[in-house]
């Protein structure tokens, strides 16, 4: 039927439906980023050179108001048309933003996408956007992507529900969702690919000097040592680890941002994770430094700079302590 209800839409412009329709539901302060990332994919594969028509692909942005919709920086984007009849669309994609945002999406979006569902229409959540599926009641059974910043948010918000943050996308049959961020372009990549052709997905990557589509089995960039403990304390330290992941802090300013003590710090990670903060720290920073290596030309001294060593040696000889080998002999292996 929702063939049936898009050739019908498309006759009446006179021209062949695209081989992909996207339509976008936007929450209140929504990541611009994962938004434009994935928006800009279906824009570069639909049209041929950069002239931006909407021949293969075309995409919509939904409202219930018709209001501009303020992105997490204060972006206004003005939506296009009116929630209708959802079978419209290949997939309705809904990007979420900042988390307290999410309880405030109007009703009519929960059951439009409600009605999406019940029509076997696919659900794309993007960076928090599967909060907001999960919250409509239309993730149970799923499989969810959430980013490494967000896993514990998830965990406390949603009981019985295990979110992988340890990917940058999932497709689960009706379900698709990804940690935002530069994944949403990978996994619009993955549509594109599927719906419209390999080239056209690989020409809008490599326009955005994205080297090549991801897989969805591929690692998040620069997760945490663990993220599974039930710390509240060893949680947020962990976090305040990876965001100053190339200029490390020291247990005892880590503490104090915390609102704690050295020692109460050290006796929780002691407790969760087995170790000292400042080994939980090391390791984070190393594991980083192998995804760099496989990921990335950057040189080894450049990777010791964005790991937070003092200088090439001493990176070399912390890797080595942990790998028995060499940082370019690690690299040469992977």
């Amino acid at each position: 039927m929702e063939r049936s209800v898009r050739s019908s839409r498309q006759s009446k412009r006179g021209a062949p439906a695209p081989r992909l329709s996207v339509g976008f539901i936007l929450a209140r302060r929504f990541t611009l980023c994962a938004f434009a990332n994935f928006v800009d994919v279906l824009r570069l594969a639909a049209d041929e050179g950069d002239r931006s028509r909407p021949i293969l692909c075309e995409w919509t942005v939904l409202s219930d108001t018709m209001s501009p919709v303020a992105s997490s920086c204060g972006v206004l984007v003005q939506p296009n048309e009116r929630l209708g009849d959802p079978r419209k669309f290949d997939y309705i994609v809904v990007v979420g933003g900042l988390i307290d945002e999410i309880p405030n999406l109007s009703p009519e979006y929960t059951r439009y996408l409600q009605r999406a569902a019940a029509a076997e229409v696919p659900l794309v959540g993007v960076c928090t956007g599967a909060f907001i599926l999960h919250r409509a009641g239309l993730m149970d059974g799923y499989r969810c992507c959430v980013s490494w910043f967000h896993h514990a948010d998830f965990l406390e918000q949603f009981d019985g529900l295990k979110p992988v943050s340890d990917q940058i996308f999932i497709v689960d049959r009706g379900r698709l969702t990804c940690s935002g961020g530069a994944s949403s372009a990978h996994l619009a990549a993955h549509l594109v690919e599927k719906h419209v052709g390999r080239a056209q997905a690989r020409k809008s990557l490599h326009i955005m000097i994205i080297d090549d589509a991801l897989r969805a089995e591929k690692p998040q960039p620069g997760i945490p040592l663990d993220l599974t403990t039930d710390d509240a304390l060893v949680r947020k330290a962990l976090l305040l680890m990876q965001q100053n992941i190339d200029a490390p802090l020291s247990a005892a300013e880590i503490a104090r941002r915390l609102g704690a003590s050295r020692r109460q710090l050290e006796r929780h990670f002691q407790a969760n994770v087995g170790m000292a903060p400042t080994l939980a720290y090391k390791i984070m920073r190393l594991e980083y430094a192998e995804f760099l290596l496989r990921h990335t030309g950057q040189s080894v001294t450049e990777i010791a700079t964005s790991t937070g060593f003092c200088d090439s040696s001493h990176f070399i000889r912390a890797f080595r302590e942990r790998r028995g080998t060499t940082p370019a002999a690690f690299r040469m292996a992977a």
